[in-house]
C-alpha cells in the first residue's frame, strides 16, 4: 500500500437512523405537548368548578409533563452539536442534564404540594364537599392520556425506537396519575360528608407519585452522566458485530460509554499475528463500521488490535 488508507464511510442508513431517532423524539414530544395541554385546560376547568385539590395537582403534574416535553427538544437540539475541540465525544450529555435537572425539579415541586396538602388536611379537614362528578373530569383525561400512550407505542413498536417506547412509558405514568385522581374524587362521591378529606388524600398520594418519578428520572440520568456502564445487551450487540467481521478471531476488553443520543466504544480485538499492519488496520475500520451499523447511536468506536493466540484465554 503506497499511503495511508482513507476511513471507511458509514452507510447512509447508519446517518440516516441517528436523524430520524431525533426527528421522532422532536415529534413525540409536540404532540406531548399538544395532548397535554388539552388535559391541563380541562382539568383546571374541573378545579376552578368543584375546588378539587385532586384535579389541580393532577393538572400540575401534566403541567410538568409540558416543560419536561419542551426541556427535551431543547436538549435534543443542543446535543445534535457535532464534536468540536472542546467536546471530542460531542455533547450527547445535554440529554441527560436535562433530565436530572428535571427530576429534581419534580422531587421539589412534589415535596412542596405534599406539604400543603398535609397541613391542608390537618387545618380544614372538612371544610368543603366535593361535587359527584368531579371525578368524571379526571376519568377523560386518563382515557386521553392512555390512547396518546397506545398510539404512541404502537409507532415504536413500528420504528423500533426505544426513545418513542420511553415517551411512550411516560404517557402511561400520566394515566395512572389521572387514575388516582378518578378513584379518589369517585370515592369521595360515594362519602360526601368525607369528600374534602379524601380529596386530600388523593392530592398527596399524587405528590408522593410526582416524588416517586422525579427520584427514578434523576437516578437513570445521573448514571448516565456518571459514565455507568449500559445493560449487557449493548456489550453483547457491539461483541457481536466485531466478531462479525472477517479475520477478527476474538474480542477481549470492551468499555461503553452511552450518554443521551450518543455512544462511545472502545474495544480490543484479537486477529492472527502474522497479519501486516495495513492489513489489521483494514479490520479495524470494518470493525468500527459493523458496530455502528448494530448499534447507530454509536458517535465514535476505538479499536486496540491485538495479536490472537489459541491458548491465551
Amino acid at each position: 500500500m503506497s499511503k495511508f488508507p482513507k476511513p471507511l464511510a458509514l452507510p447512509e442508513k447508519v446517518i440516516y437512523s441517528r436523524i430520524e431517532r431525533n426527528r421522532q423524539v422532536v415529534q413525540a414530544a409536540f404532540f406531548g405537548i399538544k395532548f397535554r395541554a388539552f388535559v391541563i385546560l380541562f382539568e383546571m376547568v374541573g378545579f376552578l368548578l368543584i375546588n378539587s385539590s385532586t384535579l389541580f395537582l393532577d393538572a400540575v403534574a401534566s403541567l410538568m409533563d409540558v416543560v419536561s416535553s419542551i426541556l427535551l427538544i431543547i436538549c435534543i437540539k443542543l446535543a445534535q452539536r457535532p464534536p468540536d475541540q472542546n467536546h471530542p465525544f460531542g455533547h450527547g450529555r445535554y440529554e441527560p442534564l436535562g433530565g436530572l435537572l428535571l427530576g429534581l425539579f419534580f422531587i421539589i415541586l412534589g415535596g412542596v404540594m405534599f406539604s400543603q396538602q398535609i397541613l391542608g388536611t390537618i387545618q380544614h379537614p372538612n371544610d368543603v364537599k366535593i361535587a359527584p362528578t368531579g371525578w368524571l373530569f379526571a376519568a377523560v383525561a386518563m382515557i386521553v392520556l392512555e390512547f396518546a400512550y397506545r398510539r404512541m407505542m404502537k409507532i415504536a413498536k413500528r420504528e423500533e425506537s426505544p426513545a418513542l417506547a420511553a415517551e411512550a412509558i411516560h404517557y402511561r405514568i400520566d394515566s395512572l396519575t389521572s387514575l388516582l385522581a378518578t378513584l379518589a374524587l369517585l370515592t369521595a362521591a360515594f362519602i360526601p360528608e368525607w369528600s374534602h378529606l379524601v380529596d386530600h388524600i388523593g392530592a398527596i398520594a399524587i405528590s408522593l407519585f410526582m416524588i416517586i418519578i422525579g427520584l427514578f428520572a434523576s437516578r437513570d440520568n445521573f448514571h448516565q452522566l456518571m459514565d455507568r456502564i449500559p445493560s449487557n445487551e449493548y456489550f453483547n450487540r457491539v461483541r457481536n458485530a466485531a466478531r462479525g467481521v472477517q479475520g477478527v478471531e476474538g474480542t477481549e476488553k470492551i468499555n461503553i460509554q452511552q450518554y443521551g443520543p450518543d455512544a462511545h466504544v472502545d474495544i480490543d480485538i484479537e486477529v492472527n499475528p502474522r497479519l501486516s499492519v495495513d492489513k489489521a488496520h483494514q479490520i479495524s475500520q470494518r470493525v468500527r463500521v459493523e458496530i455502528q451499523k448494530a448499534w447507530p447511536a454509536v458517535r465514535d468506536v476505538t479499536v486496540h488490535v491485538e495479536p490472537y493466540y489459541a491458548n491465551d484465554h
